[in-house]
């Protein structure tokens, strides 16, 4: 359990929890994976990593690939608390495609490759390999129900016809469900969820549904986008919603329910094609996530409910061991750097040359 400190625990000074994962990151490829492997490393134990490379990661081999690249980016990161970082594991998965075979699926259980992820084709960064028809991937998500394996899904509409805002909910009422009446005991993570109709949807679902919700996604809402003008390092996609579905998720991540936990989507992007006409979706916050989730959780006044979305919810749900590690945050107020090093470019993290209320100690 987290401890408080003072023993005020409605309003601690510091806190320390077991050790948190975060159950869905990407951490790209090449050097750009060597800039940002350290931030995630140094704050969890664990990361489910994305498979949307180019080309993206769909078959075993190429999973295990990519991860003695990660590793090995992580031993080269020269990070100043080397030995701390080297126990990270990365949690690998496989990109499904309308043409992904059950046969693959068996290899990479096999493997200890941990779960597989749905993007609809055209839905985000990197999905132009995605499922055009998700009836084509039947035999494969058969598959994963009868091996036990999670299907991670973007779960979006890309109808043109459908409002941005909404697609979402309309991805839940046309596909998911169909899904679930289907593959009953498939073991399925909305990702990244931003709307009241997703956060409704899976707390009513059973012991076979859960979801992911970002630390951008509890503390804004879509005038975070606009406040000032354009602001391209809060566009994500899925994209902030109104007010109303913020509270929904707040209210979901610091309630009683097992079903949702931390996964960041931390996805960084060069500032320039951040910045760029047809900027990247994607806000970076790997750099300080467990200090904005702290915030989120504190305005909520529920500080006190972070470990368990933090640290067991989601290694219960994988059926994972938790974590025997523990963090410590501090409320302390500390400044965000106005840029981070990213090649020959920069990256711009979420909430870049801002103070941030929570500072990670150790």
């Amino acid at each position: 359990m987290s401890s408080a400190h003072p023993s005020n625990s409605s309003n601690p000074l510091e806190i320390t929890i077991t050790r948190p994962d975060d159950w869905h990151v990407h951490l790209r490829d090449g050097e750009a994976l060597s800039r940002v492997i350290a931030h995630t490393a140094f704050q969890f134990g664990r990361a489910i990593v994305m498979p949307n490379l180019k080309p993206p990661v769909t078959t075993t081999e190429q999973a295990l690939a990519y991860k003695d690249r990660i590793l090995a980016a992580l031993r080269e990161s020269h990070h100043p608390d080397q030995n701390k970082i080297s126990n990270f594991q990365p949690l690998m998965t496989l990109y499904l495609t309308d043409t992904t075979a059950p046969a693959e699926l068996e290899r990479a259980k096999a493997a200890g490759i941990v779960a597989v992820k749905l993007y609809p084709f055209g839905a985000t960064t990197n999905s132009d390999s995605g499922v055009t028809d998700i009836r084509k991937t039947y035999p494969a998500l058969e598959a994963l129900q009868r091996l036990g394996m999670p299907l991670l899904i973007h779960a979006e509409v890309t109808d043109p016809s459908v409002d941005l805002f909404d697609r979402e909910a309309v991805f839940i009422d046309r596909h998911l469900k169909a899904i679930r009446k289907d593959l009953p005991e498939l073991k399925i993570v909305v990702e990244h969820i931003t709307t009241l109709e997703a956060a409704q949807y899976v707390q009513s679902g059973d012991k076979f549904l859960a979801a992911t919700i970002t630390a951008h996604h509890l503390l804004y809402n879509r005038n975070a986008i606009f406040t000032g003008g354009i602001r391209p390092h809060y566009y994500c996609l899925p994209v902030l919603k109104r007010e109303a579905h913020r509270l929904a998720l707040v209210k979901a991540a610091t309630g009683a329910s097992s079903k949702f936990f931390l996964g960041t989507d931390s996805a960084p992007h060069a500032a320039h094609l951040k910045e760029h006409a047809s900027g990247c979706a994607g806000c970076y916050t790997a750099f300080s996530a467990m200090e904005l989730y702290a915030e989120a959780f504190d305005h909520a006044g529920a500080i006190d409910r972070l470990e368990a979305f933090a640290s067991f919810n989601g290694a219960d749900f994988y059926g994972l061991p938790r974590n025997t590690g523990h963090i410590t945050l501090r409320r302390e107020s500390c400044q965000m750097p106005e840029s981070l090093a990213f090649g020959s470019a920069k990256l711009v993290p979420l909430r870049a040359g801002e103070a941030l209320e929570w500072r990670f100690v150790s």
